[in-house]
């Protein structure tokens, strides 16, 4: 069930708060390679699994960019933002993936509100710290800085 917050009022509430996780989602071949198509990148790692079982990894990955593109699908099941006129992904400050995500691994998105900045025209900057974790791994995959701009 994903915490609902009110308005910029709501998020400023929740600085320095851990938001929650999603639920697990399930890393396929089949979204791999949909990635690989719609970005270009076919790279045997990701794309080729028996030529990858014999590869660094034991068989394919997701490519890092995949896991951190799922922050928008996985972020909704951890909170919402109400009140709001609207919200826009303004970018990230910094991404690091950690550890491949193997095809087959279950992945989830942890999130927490990390600062907050106001902006002219009742409006806010949102940092959240994304970690994107992988099941049964004590290493997340990933972890960014993620930014949100909010305007009631």
């Amino acid at each position: 069930m994903a915490t609902e917050i009110s308005g910029i009022s709501g998020l400023k509430e929740l600085i320095g708060t851990h938001l929650g996780y999603s639920d697990w989602m399930e890393i396929t071949q089949e979204r791999v390679n949909q990635f690989a198509d719609a970005t270009g990148d076919h790279q045997w790692i990701h794309t080729d699994p028996e030529k990858a079982k014999d590869g660094p990894f034991g068989g394919t990955i997701a490519h890092g960019y995949l896991t951190f593109s799922l922050g928008p699908a996985l972020f909704p099941s951890i909170a919402t933002v109400s009140g709001i006129k609207m919200g826009v992904n303004y970018g990230a400050n910094k991404v690091r993936f950690l550890s491949p995500v193997k095809v087959g691994a279950s992945i989830r998105l942890g999130a927490e509100l990390s600062a907050l900045e106001e902006l002219p025209g009742n409006g806010a900057q949102v940092y959240m710290t994304f970690t994107f974790e992988i099941e049964g791994s004590d290493k997340p995959a990933a972890v960014a800085e993620i930014i949100f701009r909010y305007y009631e």
